[in-house]
């Protein structure tokens, strides 16, 4: 939805709400990046400022995600260190670097990924490019962050995972969640108990309008474009020893990524339960519920702002100020991966990147034929490869 365009009232109404859910700082960076998003066409070609002269990050994909999340946390904790931004509409693309004082802005992103004092690169563009140019960043010896997904299909995911294995960069994935500070505290809590964990993600997603980019099968759907981080945090809430094989039973009415539940049950007798609801507006954004139970531990975690821990006797209750998805840390620990924090982040190993996207293409499988999926680890992958005579 073009909020730009909607009624003053509710426009008010919709920023004053954020002010009290994200603050008034990050509020204004969405703000913008709505206005943002109405730059189209190619790049106007006006004299950008030289920036930093050591700036040495790249940004492919222009959209609101990168301007008011992306750009805006890299600039507010380590400053304008994007040295090019790029965008297949290049007025997006010069907007970024006008306001986040990049030295260019181009259509073409090989002008990213071959500039030699690129050594980092953001992945933000739309969901069935990702991988592509990941690869091609990798290629070139950069580091790269990509956004969610990851991929779209199996075809994808074996080249980017064959680009890992061949490259000297290294990659992180925009799975933010599990970053967030309440995040990190239900593992925390969880790894204090034993046995089988049970799981219920109850979320609550804007409806969008059937000719919405999302929906073209190129881009692969709501699953990969939404509910893939609630099968990636419910995967990494299961010891990894433990977690094949994985089932996925769907259930569903008459669409296959809109108004779901979906059901895992892992080698362990876990089991995790994901209802997807998308049936009108989400006024304060994206709505999320989890309840989960595991030994003695009972959680409940709302929107990541407030959780409740109970342990037999003992009560726990952590309350944010504001909300927390954890997609500052999930960026800054990608910027780490530059060496210049002085923080060593070595990026994600290929078993996660080819598990965590098993799972939501499986998924988005088993929701369109109706009929359960089964999904293995990377080793049964390793072990199904011919052996090399090399």
């Amino acid at each position: 939805m073009d909020y730009t365009r909607a009624p003053f009232i509710f426009r008010a109404r919709k920023v004053g709400r954020y002010a009290r859910l994200y603050g008034p700082r990050r509020t204004l960076a969405k703000v913008r990046g709505q206005y943002h998003m109405r730059a189209k066409g190619p790049a106007r070609g006006r004299r950008l400022s030289p920036g930093r002269s050591d700036a040495h990050v790249g940004l492919i994909g222009c959209g609101n995600f990168a301007f008011s999340h992306i750009a805006y946390f890299l600039e507010r904790n380590v400053g304008a260190v994007i040295r090019g931004a790029m965008d297949i509409e290049g007025a997006r693309a010069e907007s970024i670097a006008r306001r986040y004082g990049a030295h260019f802005a181009t259509d073409d992103a090989r002008r990213v990924i071959e500039d030699p004092a690129i050594d980092l690169v953001y992945v933000a563009s739309n969901h069935a490019s990702h991988a592509e140019y990941a690869i091609q960043a990798l290629a070139a010896g950069k580091k790269v962050h990509i956004e969610k997904p990851h991929v779209v299909d199996d075809e994808q995911l074996t080249r980017l995972c064959a680009a890992m294995q061949q490259s000297g960069g290294s990659v992180r994935l925009g799975f933010n969640r599990p970053e967030s500070g309440l995040g990190l505290e239900v593992q925390r809590l969880l790894e204090g108990q034993p046995g089988a964990v049970m799981l219920n993600w109850f979320v609550a997603g804007h409806a969008i309008a059937p000719d919405h980019w999302y929906y073209r099968p190129e881009e692969g759907g709501r699953i990969l474009g939404n509910l893939c981080h609630w099968t990636d945090f419910s995967l990494r809430m299961i010891d990894p020893a433990a977690r094949y094989p994985i089932t996925v039973n769907p259930t569903r009415a008459d669409k296959a990524d809109s108004d779901i539940a979906v059901s895992y049950v892992f080698g362990d007798g876990s089991i995790a339960a994901i209802t997807f609801s998308a049936k009108g507006h989400a006024f304060e954004g994206v709505r999320e519920h989890l309840e989960l139970h595991r030994g003695d531990l009972l959680l409940s975690l709302e929107d990541f702002k407030e959780l409740r821990a109970h342990v037999r006797e003992s009560r726990r209750r952590v309350r944010l100020r504001y909300r927390d998805h954890g997609q500052e840390a999930a960026i800054l620990r990608s910027y780490a991966m530059s060496g210049r924090t002085g923080d060593k982040e070595r990026g994600a190993d290929v078993a996660y990147v080819w598990d965590t996207a098993q799972l939501f293409l499986r998924t988005r499988e088993a929701l369109e034929s109706e009929e359960p999926r089964t999904v293995q680890p990377f080793s049964a992958e390793l072990e199904r490869r011919p052996a090399s005579t090399g």
